[in-house]
């Protein structure tokens, strides 16, 4: 009975393992490809507040794509608030190239003051 049970552990030890190496590969390869090239859109327009504020900085939108190219959601993952809602904006209104699945991706800008 020892020794049925240790081959049970090890072949669920393997099967584990195999399963962990098959969804990060997967991962990576989301990664790698996950960039799609923007079609259409215009810049953030700097805030006037922000810009008489000299507030400068980075903001990073995570965006995620339908498969026909459009924005299907935005939310921000870093920035000043008031550069933020700007990028959002823009974000919204542009147009990827079209691909077989949803996809996510990070997207920064970056205002500098003057």
């Amino acid at each position: 009975m020892h020794i049925q049970f240790n081959w049970t552990r090890k072949i669920l030890a393997a099967a584990a393992a195999g399963l962990l190496a098959l969804s990060l590969a997967g991962a990576q390869a989301v990664n790698e490809e996950g960039k799609r090239k923007v079609k259409s859109g215009t810049a953030p327009i700097y805030p006037e507040l922000a810009r008489h504020m000299n507030i400068a900085g980075k903001v990073r939108i995570e965006v995620v794509i339908a498969p026909d190219g459009r924005v299907r959601s935005a939310r921000a993952v870093g920035g000043h608030p008031l550069l933020v809602q700007a990028c959002l904006a823009a974000v919204k209104d542009r147009k990827y190239e079209p691909a077989g699945e949803e996809t996510t991706q990070v997207i920064e800008f970056e205002f500098k003051g003057q």
